[in-house]
């Protein structure tokens, strides 16, 4: 039987799990990195910096792929995989820090929160948040 769709919600909100996105580059070589990510809305958004790798890749090929995966089983489930298209946010700075403190909040305390970094991060001016909207989700 096919995971439903709650136990992928489960899944993707447990505490402390890396994504590892996968961009392209413009000569077709892939590249992954781990990511902290936030699962809400149906959305998978990401903070990141507008100078990076997979940001430049993004912005040429919005095409991504994001898997999370486990040892141990969390909601009768191993891994998630999402492929979709990617939406760089740079506006309204309030709602980008906002959304992007949700996503350290998943990571940090409130103590580590509040410490000049991550501090610092929230309010770059070249923070963004990449949202990436599924376009299909396969779980096992």
């Amino acid at each position: 039987m096919p995971p439903t769709q709650a136990q992928i919600d489960a899944f993707l909100a447990a505490p402390g799990l890396l994504g590892r996105l996968a961009t392209v580059s413009a000569d077709g070589a892939p590249h992954v990195v781990p990511v902290w990510y936030l699962w809400e809305d149906g959305c998978i958004w990401i903070h990141s910096f507008a100078s990076t790798r997979k940001v430049r890749q993004l912005r040429r090929r919005p095409a991504c792929a994001l898997v999370v995966d486990v040892t141990d089983k969390i909601e009768g489930l191993t891994a998630v995989l999402i492929e979709g298209a990617a939406d760089l946010l740079t506006e309204p700075r309030s709602e980008v820090r906002a959304r992007a403190e949700r996503v350290y909040r998943r990571y940090l305390s409130p103590e580590e929160l509040a410490a000049p970094d991550p501090q610092s991060w929230l309010d770059s001016d070249e923070g963004l948040i990449v949202k990436i909207t599924p376009r299909k989700i396969v779980a096992w």
